[in-house]
């Protein structure tokens, strides 16, 4: 029998070691998921043709607690054509990926880039028993939150904000902690009326309008992009000033806006900053779904997490199990535009973030409440 978390009451215990399961390439920005020696230079396609197991890549630890593993890296031998075909080979190369993370101890695993693909988001390994699974989208719309927060400082007080993609889960997720937590108004937009339409009513009454039409973004200060229904944005579409937040994977805007429109600025989807567990890797940074991961071990969480569309109150969860371990990070890293530091209201932010005391008064004089004190669902 498994046992799953829910949001409204997640269970927690002592904390537990993860694994988190990627594929060469897929996080090669954080040095995570390469094969060991000579394996890390084969070509791409002779990986399908070589009876390899899952490996374990890394190790990481938490800077609390240092003597044991936070986790591990779990690297497939499989390559991005095999993944996305679903095939036959990736299920079962998965499914062993997990059993090895079972015998090092694991008792959550994440799954990274397109291993969520193939389960169906984690729908497919539901009936695995004594182990959880997570896809990391609840922290995803977390992060993009504290993100928006980040920007909002450096927006004027009573600046409008589209959500692009709120008919999705992250962006029901993004939207509905946007309503809890800010004072500011909300555009709505989706391919769908149906969808966005029941967001707005779960947002309660007079809270934001709901648009299908990009033309539309033009009344808005920010403009956040969480799906491919922001494809076809284009310089007309966005007012004076206006700053874009890009969050969809793969991004739908270019460079080509700033040329066209240079009063505009661009800035990249949220990382992960936490630079309290040591990994291989270079910087500071983690795969969201990893660091979701973490926070649950590191919780003592039991049973599943994100599986499927993430829910409001899953990304409420993470945002309360970020400030509890914020003594290892798990913050947004430094606003970036197409991968370069991005200045924000002409001057440059750092990784280290202000002191509560300071975001919290620097919220409050731009129209937005704390975000502590919360609803807390943590011990």
């Amino acid at each position: 029998m498994t046992r799953e978390g829910t949001a409204a009451s997640p269970t927690y215990r002592a904390r537990h070691p993860v694994a988190y399961l990627t594929y060469p390439g897929a996080d090669a920005a954080h040095g995570l998921g390469r094969l060991p020696g000579p394996l890390g230079w084969l070509p791409q396609h002779t990986l399908g043709h070589l009876p390899l197991p899952p490996t374990v890549t890394a190790t990481l630890r938490s800077e609390d607690n240092p003597e044991r593993p936070a986790g591990w890296v779990i690297t497939l031998p499989l390559t991005v054509d095999d993944l996305r075909a679903g095939s036959a080979r990736a299920t079962r190369t998965i499914l062993r990926a997990v059993s090895r993370a079972q015998a090092l101890g694991a008792r959550t695993v994440g799954l990274g880039g397109l291993t969520a693909q193939v389960t169906g988001n984690g729908a497919a390994l539901r009936g695995v028993e004594d182990v959880g699974f997570t896809t990391g989208t609840s922290y995803t719309a977390a992060l993009t939150f504290l993100l928006i927060q980040r920007v909002l400082a450096h927006c004027p007080v009573h600046t409008r904000i589209a959500v692009v993609g709120a008919g999705t889960g992250v962006g029901q997720s993004v939207a509905t902690l946007l309503a809890r937590h800010t004072a500011h108004p909300m555009l709505l937009v989706g391919r769908h009326e149906q969808q966005v339409r029941a967001v707005q009513a779960s947002l309660g009454a007079g809270r934001a309008q709901i648009t299908t039409e990009l033309s539309r973004l033009n009344a808005c200060g920010l403009v956040v992009l969480l799906s491919p229904a922001a494809t076809g944005l284009c310089a007309a579409h966005l007012g004076p000033d206006a700053t874009v937040l890009d969050a969809t994977s793969p991004r739908v805007s270019w460079p080509q806006l700033l040329l066209d429109r240079p009063d505009v600025r661009i800035v990249d989807g949220p990382q992960a900053c936490v630079p309290g567990i040591r990994h291989p890797g270079p910087g500071t940074t983690l795969p969201t779904c990893l660091a979701e991961t973490l926070l649950l071990g590191l919780s003592g969480h039991e049973g599943h997490f994100t599986l499927g569309e993430p829910a409001p109150g899953q990304a409420q969860t993470m945002l309360n199990l970020a400030a509890r371990f914020s003594r290892l990070g798990f913050v947004p890293a430094a606003p970036q535009s197409f991968g370069a530091p991005v200045n924000l209201n002409r001057r440059f932010e750092q990784d280290a973030p202000a002191p509560v005391e300071r975001r919290a008064q620097t919220r409050r004089g731009t129209g937005t409440r704390p975000i502590f004190p919360m609803a807390n669902t943590t011990p």
